[in-house]
């Protein structure tokens, strides 16, 4: 089998590429190889196809051919636990998945409104006027407590600080490039104590444990069918068998939720937040449509303004947080543009490229909410959240939140960009975030009729 061009470098230069500019990196390879080309990191690891043609992704994320073990996700593991959604395989991966979505669809979610619109004030009535602060801190502060209260039905206290401070820590450990490799390279996953690099980690992981398994046992002895936390929801689930889940699944699930469910869509907020400043127009056009509203409008008007979908929806394109499809498995012998990739071939789709074709979106590096409002795409030519059976099961949430923040920020307050330079996309961890965090200004109060600020320095 002949496997798609791939780079002729040292593995130790691509990995280090790789981690320090994944951008740049697979905008290099594109142009060099095209549509679909071949990755290895080390020798040690298998090699990894990826493509960013559409029917390509289709391809992938569609054919009985390819499938999508939890397995390829391993570096995941460390952190949220061998029970995670994203490390289970078919029949246990569709029963958990099965389990976990009722809290995050239908009229469930959208009882989470007011509590975001309340965190939100909340977050906001602390920040300091004329004073320069990075936004993605206080999204990822709003994110962190909605998710906390939507699993746990934590309301501030001991506990809620607690985890809200180990999992922020926890995190940090690997949002810089030698955190990053920690995760990519997991022979240099070494605990030899608190001193080592890994060893903290892992010490901050077992703390996290202890508070999840306490509150899970806790919660078990005085279960409340009335409750509709997330947490209560799950230990009173059962699957088609009559089962629930082990302190052991809960705690992993309980992870992979609240990782994924904050930093995530905190991200993606900083990146809104810094387009909608960045171009005065789209913020003019954004608050006149949040203007229209009535006051103290219900969530699902928010949700449907057809506007604010479009400013999310360019921002999750421009710069997707996840920058690739979960990894798939090629099962049986498939052609994908003109390649026969064999049983045990490992395939990924480029999100990132995938947003940024030309045919597809031109003048792919501006941003422009319009082409949403004009246009429609298939889940194979605009796909922040993945796609297939791995595709984010908290989808719907991060979008009903992340428009729920925006509109009730952008309506109440004055912000401007601390500086006019152009933020560039870094790797945090396994996201793509903006470099330092978009520093912004509060200004104060708005009142309706205001215009919209542009950045101090312009």
């Amino acid at each position: 089998m002949k496997l798609p061009d791939e780079p002729k470098t040292s593995s130790l230069l691509r990995t280090i590429k790789w981690i320090r500019d994944p951008v740049g990196y697979m905008e290099a390879c594109q142009k060099k190889y095209g549509d679909i080309f071949t990755l290895q990191f080390s020798s040690s690891q298998e090699s990894v196809v990826m493509v960013s043609h559409p029917q390509a992704i289709k391809k992938i994320l569609t054919s009985d051919r390819v499938s999508a073990p939890g397995y390829t996700n391993k570096i995941l593991r460390p952190l949220l636990g061998n029970n995670s959604l994203f490390l289970l395989d078919e029949e246990s991966h569709q029963r958990q998945r099965k389990l976990l979505m009722p809290p995050f669809h239908g009229e469930r979610m959208f009882q989470y409104g007011q509590l975001i619109d309340d965190i939100t004030k909340k977050v906001t009535s602390k920040w300091v006027t004329n004073k320069p602060f990075p936004i993605r801190e206080t999204m990822k502060e709003i994110t962190m407590s909605v998710i906390l209260q939507a699993v746990f039905g934590l309301y501030e206290g001991e506990i809620f600080q607690q985890i809200k401070k180990l999992i922020s820590e926890r995190l940090e450990m690997t949002s810089t490039p030698w955190g990053a490799t920690l995760i990519l390279i997991p022979s240099l996953q070494k605990d030899w104590g608190t001193w080592s690099p890994w060893g903290k980690i892992a010490h901050k992981v077992r703390q996290i444990d202890e508070l999840l398994y306490a509150e899970i046992s806790d919660r078990r002895s005085k279960l409340d069918p009335s409750r509709t936390d997330i947490l209560s929801l799950l230990l009173l689930a059962r699957d088609d068998e009559g089962r629930g889940l082990t302190d052991v699944e809960l705690r992993d699930e309980l992870m992979t939720l609240l990782v994924a469910g904050h930093e995530t869509t905190a991200t993606a907020l900083a990146w809104a937040f810094y387009w909608i400043h960045k171009l005065p127009k789209v913020g003019k056009k954004l608050l006149n449509e949040l203007d229209s509203l009535e006051d103290n409008p219900d969530p699902m008007a928010i949700f449907r303004l057809p506007y604010l979908t479009a400013v999310c929806n360019e921002t999750l394109r421009i710069y997707p947080v996840a920058m690739t499809t979960l990894p798939r498995v090629v099962n049986s012998t498939i052609e994908i543009m003109g390649y026969q990739l064999e049983p045990g071939t490992e395939v990924i789709g480029s999100i990132y490229l995938t947003h940024q074709r030309e045919d597809l979106y031109p003048e792919p590096k501006q941003f422009k909410p319009e082409r949403f409002l004009h246009g429609q795409f298939s889940p194979y030519e605009y796909l922040p959240f993945g796609g297939g059976s791995r595709r984010c099961l908290g989808m719907a949430l991060a979008q009903f939140e992340m428009k729920l923040v925006l509109a009730t920020i952008l309506s109440r307050t004055q912000l401007a960009l601390a500086d006019s330079r152009s933020i560039k996309p870094i790797r945090r961890g396994i996201l793509l975030a903006p470099a330092g965090g978009v520093k912004m200004i509060f200004q104060g109060q708005r009142q309706c009729q205001d215009l919209p600020v542009e950045s101090v320095a312009s």
